[in-house]
This record gives structure tokens, C-alpha cells and sequence, in this order.
């Protein structure tokens, strides 16, 4: 399971999630479990997400979010990415840096 995270949980967080649109960070990240996990599971979990190593999730990388959960999850709409970005983008960059990715988490 990935990030240390229960099956069950990462499953639920899924399924409620599963319709277009529905995508909401916030009741993701504690449905799974993972705006319990301590600093050093987060900035895994980031680096996972960031798949490029650019030290940065952009766009491209949010849209496939639920994909480092689950291969079969699908991917978000676009509205969902960009609610996504601008939530966590705080510096207006257009992108996720680790510190604003962690903030998200543990919101």
C-alpha cells in the first residue's frame, strides 16, 4: 500500500471520490489516513507525486493524483485539478512546492 496507508482506507477515500467532480482534498487526505502521517511520510509521499523530480507538482501531476493511490483510479477532471492547484499553490507560482503540499495534508 502506498505511503504506509491502510488498504481500507485508501479504498474508501477512493470510492468517494470515484464520481467527475467530486474530488475534494480536504476529505481525501483524511478519509485515507494520510493527514495523520508524520512530516517525513508526507515528504514521501510528495516525492512520489512529483514524478518528474522537479521538486514541484504541477498540473499534469495533479490531474493523475489518485493514480499514485490506486493504478486503476481515475484521473481528475480538469476543474478538480485546478481547484486542486489553487488550493495548495499559496505562492501563486502555478505549482506545488513540498511546504504548500504538506499544508494541504494536514488541513
Amino acid at each position: 500500500m502506498p505511503f504506509n496507508l491502510k488498504e481500507a482506507e485508501v479504498k474508501a477515500a477512493l470510492d468517494g471520490c470515484a464520481a467527475a467532480d467530486s474530488f475534494d482534498h480536504k476529505k481525501f487526505f483524511k478519509a485515507c489516513g494520510m493527514a495523520g502521517k508524520s512530516a517525513d511520510d508526507v515528504k514521501k509521499a510528495f516525492a512520489t507525486i512529483d514524478q518528474d523530480n522537479s521538486g514541484f507538482i504541477e498540473e499534469e501531476e495533479l490531474k493523475l493524483f489518485l493514480q499514485n493511490f490506486s493504478a486503476s483510479a481515475r484521473a481528475l477532471t480538469d476543474k478538480e485539478t485546478k481547484a486542486f492547484l489553487a488550493a495548495g499553490d499559496s505562492d501563486g507560482d502555478g505549482k506545488i512546492g513540498v511546504d504548500e503540499f504538506a499544508l494541504m495534508v494536514k488541513v
